[in-house]
């Protein structure tokens, strides 16, 4: 029986990308967010296109889950795919993780926080996710799963060699076709794309890793506060075949 993928990304971390991959799949179905309208509707946080987001979808977690992990029971030719955003797991029943296969999808902060605080410029710890990745990856360790850590740079210097040990470690064939996909929106988007995807949809696979330079300034506080949570991440990640294993 086909069981059911989540990856807990941090924002601005090319999950998207990572979901229009797995997308190419004829044995896999992704589905964008799904708690997205659940976290805005707990936290109060003032994203763009709040009110869009609310009035499009299920609103209730734990409801959510439940009808996600009851439609995986009924498909037994696919995996599905749920993205998610780890900060994402607020005022949740957990006990949905005990069913599913799971990935963290991390980015370091240094090039992760001038991208996130364009749309969310009084960003703070949480809206990275990186201490709630570290402790739902601490604590899906400890219940015996394992785990995989993927981080983006290591993902875009090697697409193919990084995605390679990702299937193996899912336990999924890898699929060239993974590595492609077609320009433009999909319909598997949320209605937040609009908001998020504008560089993505112009792409057709995963864009050439190039470093970022001039940090700014006023972010190097928050910039301190991210740095110990993503170590301790990147230390368990894959690697790229330019880094070893």
């Amino acid at each position: 029986m086909p069981k059911p993928i989540c990856l807990w990304s941090g924002p601005r971390t090319v999950s998207t990308a990572l979901m229009y991959s797995f997308a190419q799949r004829e044995d896999v179905l992704v589905v964008d967010e799904p708690l997205y309208g659940h976290y805005l509707r707990v936290s109060g946080a003032d994203h763009p296109g709040r009110e869009q987001v609310l009035a499009s979808m299920n609103c209730d977690g734990d409801s959510v889950m439940h009808d996600l992990l009851d439609a995986q029971a009924r498909d037994d030719s696919r995996h599905h795919f749920f993205k998610h955003m780890a900060h994402h797991l607020i005022a949740l029943d957990l006990g949905f993780l005990t069913r599913t296969c799971n990935i963290m999808l991390i980015r370091d902060p240094e090039e992760m926080l001038p991208s996130l605080t364009i749309q969310v410029p009084q960003a703070k710890l949480a809206d990275t996710g990186l201490r709630q990745q570290w402790e739902l990856y601490s604590d899906l360790l400890n219940s015996g799963q394992d785990p995989a850590i993927i981080d983006s740079r290591e993902l875009l210097l090697d697409p193919e060699g990084v995605l390679r040990k990702l299937c193996a470690h899912l336990g999924l064939a890898f699929s060239k076709s993974m590595l492609h996909w077609t320009a433009g929106a999909r319909a598997e988007d949320g209605v937040w794309a609009p908001y998020w995807y504008h560089a993505l949809h112009r792409s057709t696979g995963f864009a050439a890793y190039e470093p970022k330079t001039g940090f700014p300034a006023a972010l190097k506080p928050l910039l301190v506060e991210c740095k110990p949570w993503y170590d301790r991440l990147f230390a368990g990640a894959i690697r790229s075949s330019n880094h070893g294993t």
